[in-house]
């Protein structure tokens, strides 16, 4: 039977490829057991199914087991099956990159405690996989693109015409390539980071993702502003987080004349330190202006970051109007009359 022979060596190959996974698959799992402090063999547990694919589609190639069961004596099959394998390549090696990269990611972050510093290594990091993804990708569809004969034949003209056609392409794609640079300036140059907190027109928000061409950013109510990368080089913005995640918040109160200043700077001091979102690091309480009718009076304090601050700002000016209209109700604001002596 001439079938069978064939039949039997395309289950042979499935079986291997089984196999091969699975072998490849307990080894990666007990050297991670072995090595805990190690990230990278856990996920490179993920390329499996691309590894699978590279193995089934290289053994085809190799018995070409379908023409002979399908009697088909044409190179359509082999060319289909060779372009399976470049995708499965050029997955593969995303796979691995993504992996490696995201395993220096997560060693970086282990011994280092700045968290300043593992921001900028995350947002360039995640660039850098990106770039290599793109990259990885263009280079898989051209040399898909060059196993097919019209495509060489039509090679040296393409080459002749290459100058032409790049400066025809950078015309029509100055846009995406003007973001393209702007975002590889963002994620080497420091300026913002995956987590910052920014100010763009005037609207405050949390930097949540970095890709080549915009940015998202979180605002406080969980809506989504979409910037593109190119607007962070060439107009201004607020970066309050980029060189230190702590944040000083300020509570601003307009008191009576007759407030007991020091015992109000004591309640702060005892609430801040009851407090789990101060920080320890700074407080103060100060009278900065005084007008006819009132004393301005300023607390200050710091927090880990611009959401404790917030939050820890709210709560300090709760606690303290609380405190002065049980403690000294004569200390808030009144609107003195002409009989009052």
């Amino acid at each position: 039977m001439p079938v069978l022979r064939p039949l039997l060596s395309l289950l042979v190959t499935i079986a291997a490829t089984l196999l091969i996974g699975w072998i490849v698959d307990q080894v990666l799992q007990r050297v991670a057991d072995r090595r805990p402090d190690a990230p990278v063999w856990p996920l490179l547990r993920r390329c499996r199914i691309p590894l699978q694919l590279v193995v089934v589609t290289a053994l085809l190639l190799a018995a070409s087991p379908l023409e002979r069961i399908f009697h088909l004596h044409d190179d359509s099959v082999h060319h289909a099956v060779l372009l399976c394998l470049l995708a499965a390549l050029g997955w593969l090696t995303v796979r691995v990159v993504a992996a490696v990269l995201e395993a220096v990611f997560s060693r970086y972050e282990t011994v280092t405690g700045d968290p300043a510093r593992v921001q900028r290594v995350r947002t360039q990091l995640s660039m850098l996989r990106r770039v290599t993804g793109a990259v990885i990708v263009v280079v898989t569809v051209a040399v898909m693109l060059l196993t097919f004969d019209t495509m060489r034949s039509v090679g040296a003209s393409l080459l002749a015409s290459a100058g032409i056609v790049g400066i025809v392409a950078g015309i029509a794609l100055q846009g995406m390539l003007s973001n393209f640079f702007a975002g590889l300036q963002i994620a080497f140059g420091d300026t913002v980071r995956i987590g910052d907190t920014v100010v763009v027109d005037g609207q405050q928000g949390t930097v949540e993702e970095i890709t080549l061409s915009y940015l998202v950013v979180r605002l406080w109510d969980h809506r989504r502003l979409i910037v593109p990368v190119s607007y962070f080089v060439n107009k201004p913005f607020e970066n309050w987080t980029r060189r230190d995640p702590g944040l000083l918040a300020s509570v601003v109160l307009h008191l009576d004349h007759t407030t007991p200043v020091g015992q109000l700077r004591t309640a702060l001091r005892e609430r801040l330190a009851a407090h789990p979102l101060w920080d320890g690091a700074e407080w103060a309480l100060q009278v900065t202006d005084t007008t006819p009718s009132t004393l301005v009076v300023r607390a200050t304090m710091t927090a880990r970051n611009p959401d404790d601050a917030a939050q820890l700002r709210f709560d300090v000016r709760e606690q303290l109007v609380a405190f002065l209209r049980d403690e000294h109700p004569g200390a808030l604001p009144r609107v003195r009359t002409g009989d009052e002596a």
